[in-house]
């Protein structure tokens, strides 16, 4: 297995469980959980897929990406039945999931000559729509527009691994220390509550 995949299986599973977490605020059996978690997981690659004419997505050829949503979000469903999780905590692993699939969306585009603009784009999409999807999905505002940076820190990563890559980095350390850089940035931005200018209408 290559460390792209390895990678993205994991994005998924994170995804999965930060999914769950949320799910769990908005009381649904476990049907609609685990509904609401593979869509969260598998949905910003989707997205990624149909902009660049990938086709089939990328989920289709390999039930693989399903089969890890569904058992992430089944053990997390189970086990937070039995735990205090603080109100907030799925940010955490929501950082994580960001990271790697920024980094992910944007190696996939780059795998397929596209400019480094649109390679950027490829790798923030893939990271926020699952999450987009997922808190549509809770009848919740999407996090992306009610916290700090959010889809910045991903453009950051995204940004920051193309850079790597032209410099002449090796792809598989690009690509940990994009995804690290974007964790640190969203992490940051939750500790400090960073955020950009807010346009504000004047009295």
């Amino acid at each position: 297995m290559s460390l792209i995949y390895i990678l993205d299986l994991c994005a998924v599973s994170v995804c999965a469980i930060t999914a769950t977490l949320e799910a769990r605020r908005s009381e649904l059996d476990m049907f609609g959980v685990l509904v609401i978690a593979v869509i969260a997981g598998i949905g910003g690659g989707t997205v990624r897929d149909l902009l660049l004419g990938r086709l089939p997505v990328y989920w289709v050829h390999d039930a693989t990406y399903v089969a890890v949503g569904l058992v992430a979000s089944t053990l997390t469903f189970f086990l937070i039945r039995h735990l205090r999780v603080p109100k907030n905590f799925f940010l955490i692993p929501d950082a994580l999931g960001m990271a790697l699939f920024t980094v992910i969306g944007t190696r996939v585009a780059l795998n397929l000559d596209v400019p480094w603009l649109i390679a950027a784009l490829m790798g923030m999409i893939t990271a926020v729509f699952g999450g987009v999807i997922r808190d549509i999905l809770c009848n919740e505002v999407p996090l992306i527009f009610r916290t700090d940076i959010y889809a910045t820190a991903s453009l950051v990563g995204a940004l920051m691994l193309i850079g790597l890559d032209d410099v002449g980095v090796e792809h598989n350390l690009a690509l940990m220390l994009a995804m690290f850089g974007t964790v640190a940035i969203r992490l940051a931005a939750i500790r400090w509550h960073i955020h950009l200018p807010r346009l504000r209408e004047m009295n």
